[in-house]
């Protein structure tokens, strides 16, 4: 994995699922004193159990440390989320084979667009979700809270070249389908497949001009309304579920006993 960075992780989902799958990432906790909202006395119990620090903060300190009102009442302290590198993503993809599912973000710069798209992408069973390192965020805090646990089931992969990355997943027979407004073919009525990776683009902008060159094709949701485009996240959610539904429905039926 990348390297390890320590932050402090917010939010009774991420940290029940942080607890659930990394335990041993957590360092320390914070919690908000006299607060028994939800499920904070068992997720506190938890923390106790495996002999975590835990401080707890008035709801002023709570909101200064995790820099947010948006806390629900806990956080704690991870030795780091980590993020795939390009190599991992690579052997992920070779492990996958021909039932690869990649996510592909072009610049989303909004960290709870980011948080959206990993928990859709969470539902729809995509392998890994990739962003470039650069003018792209990573797993902030505000990303992780967001994706309401799914930044621990799924890969965050951070590429140095994101045009790179896409011409060595072409090499390895994955079909690269970018979403794009312009495009002449609705997403309906592409055949979608694995191994395949969605690309869509960051707020405002879409895809930049060279990765829609790099894409296989380039398909667009078809809008009825007057409203032109759609937040990234929806717009990956779309995309993905879109590909999940042509999947399952060429899989032979089960004949039932």
């Amino acid at each position: 994995m990348g390297a390890d960075r320590q932050r402090w992780i917010y939010g009774l989902h991420s940290v029940g699922s942080l607890l659930t799958r990394r335990p041993h990432a957590i360092a320390a906790a914070a919690v908000l004193e006299r607060s028994r909202a939800g499920s904070l006395p068992a997720l506190v119990k938890s923390l106790e159990e495996l002999s975590i620090p835990i401080e707890r903060l008035s709801r002023v300190a709570l909101d200064r440390l995790t820099g947010t009102k948006a806390h629900q009442g806990i956080a704690v302290q991870t030795k780091g989320v980590a993020e795939v590198d390009v190599r991992e993503l690579e052997s992920l993809v070779l492990d996958r084979g021909r039932a690869t599912r990649l996510l592909v973000l072009d610049r989303v710069q909004d960290p709870r667009n980011l948080g959206a798209c990993l928990r859709c992408a969470d539902a729809a069973g995509v392998d890994a979700v990739v962003v470039p390192r650069a003018n792209a965020t990573g797993l902030t805090p505000a990303a992780v809270k967001a994706a309401a646990g799914a930044a621990e089931t799924v890969p965050l992969a951070r590429v140095g070249n994101l045009a790179s990355t896409l011409h060595w997943l072409k090499d390895a027979g994955v079909w690269v389908v970018g979403a794009a407004a312009e495009a002449r073919r609705s997403l309906y009525d592409a055949r979608l497949e694995a191994p395949v990776a969605l690309v869509v683009g960051g707020e405002g902008q879409g895809l930049r001009r060279l990765t829609r060159e790099i894409c296989d094709e380039l398909v667009a949701i078809p809008m009825r309304g007057t409203v032109g485009s759609l937040n990234v996240s929806v717009a990956a959610a779309v995309t993905l579920f879109e590909l999940d539904r042509q999947i399952r429905n060429r899989q032979p039926a089960r004949r039932s006993t």
